[in-house]
């Protein structure tokens, strides 16, 4: 049976995150893909390796997208992340004015969906982002989880 086009993108997150987590970096990729169901940048954390705090899958994605298109606003694309942007990365999603955030695992302690939530209202930022939520939960969860299984580990 094939894959609906969410889960299939998210695949493709889940293949950045497993490079970001090889890497020794918090395994989280990103995908921003065009109305026209083309992917136009792809990205995955790089804050270790780049030693730079903002270097977030999120917003890696939306730096490459928006020099793809020569455009910050990317009102004709949606966002794929295998964890739920953290509220660092809220106010950027926002801003970059994207038609529609997908992500896979919510992360309770730092999630980013309420203050979305709360942005989409404010209305001088434009319009309100479509939001969806839990696409392959289990299999973003399980990488995040092992993950930081084996973090713990190798401190003990």
């Amino acid at each position: 049976m094939p894959l609906e086009p969410d889960q299939y993108y998210m695949r493709e997150a889940l293949v950045l995150a497993e490079e970001a987590a090889r890497d020794g970096e918090v395994p989280v990729g990103a995908l921003v893909v065009h109305d026209s169901g083309t992917v136009v940048s792809r990205a995955r954390n790089e804050v270790e390796e780049s030693h730079d705090a903002t270097a977030h899958a999120e917003l890696l994605a939306l730096r490459r997208a928006s020099q793809h298109f020569g455009r910050w606003r990317l009102s004709d694309c949606t966002l794929y992340v295998t964890l739920e942007p953290c509220p660092m990365c809220a106010g950027a999603l926002r801003l970059a004015r994207l038609k529609r955030i997908v992500f896979g695992a919510t992360d309770p302690r730092m999630g980013a969906f309420g203050s979305l939530v709360e942005l989409s209202q404010t209305a001088h930022l434009g319009p309100p982002i479509e939001t969806s939520s839990g696409i392959l939960a289990e299999e973003c969860g399980a990488i995040l989880k092992e993950f930081f299984q084996e973090r713990r580990k190798a401190k003990e």
